[in-house]
């Protein structure tokens, strides 16, 4: 979300892709910024600037320099509801994966869809914590049942984390 208030586009791979096939991604959206785990950088190769959540290996950032921006130093997002916001790889009807343009006005009314008015089958309020079994490199993921809709309605979400060795929820948060 913060990328959308600079007026970028996100992009979000699957790391069970090949480097080559990653690589084929950056260069197809025309990333600028990877933000990722540091067991997933090697698979990025070089070129870009890489910002990993947990310690950086060599070559990467931390990503304590994006919380430990100036916000004031931030510039007034010029977006529109018809600006790219979202650009998820689907699978590619011709068997190679291809971008999807998402505007702003695309994911707001999805989520309105789920959170606004009389929905039985989905009622989110502001103490509801949500609980991601998605990967979130799936946009339905963020669309559906993870971030967005909580946050329009002003609740919580958990997401998965990986050390490479299991998956497991930071009970502390």
């Amino acid at each position: 979300m913060a990328a959308s208030f600079l007026g970028a586009a996100t992009t979000a791979a699957n790391p069970l892709c090949t480097p080559a096939e990653i690589l084929k991604q950056l260069k197809s959206s025309g990333a600028k910024l990877v933000v990722t785990q540091s067991i997933y950088a090697d698979k990025l190769g070089g070129g870009l600037k890489v910002i990993t959540v947990d310690d950086p290996p060599l070559g990467c950032l931390s990503f304590s320099v994006l919380s430990a921006a100036d916000e004031a130093a931030i510039p007034e997002s010029s977006s529109n509801t018809d600006d790219a916001v979202a650009l998820p790889f689907s699978s590619g009807t011709t068997g190679l994966p291809k971008g999807v343009v998402l505007t702003h006005r695309n994911l707001v009314s999805s989520v309105a869809q789920q959170v606004d008015g009389e929905n039985p089958n989905f009622h989110l309020r502001k103490d509801d914590v949500v609980l991601c079994v998605l990967p979130c490199f799936i946009y339905f993921s963020q669309l559906r049942t993870a971030l967005f809709p909580e946050s329009r309605c002003g609740g919580a979400y958990h997401a998965p984390i990986r050390d490479g060795s299991h998956v497991g929820f930071d009970r502390e948060a």
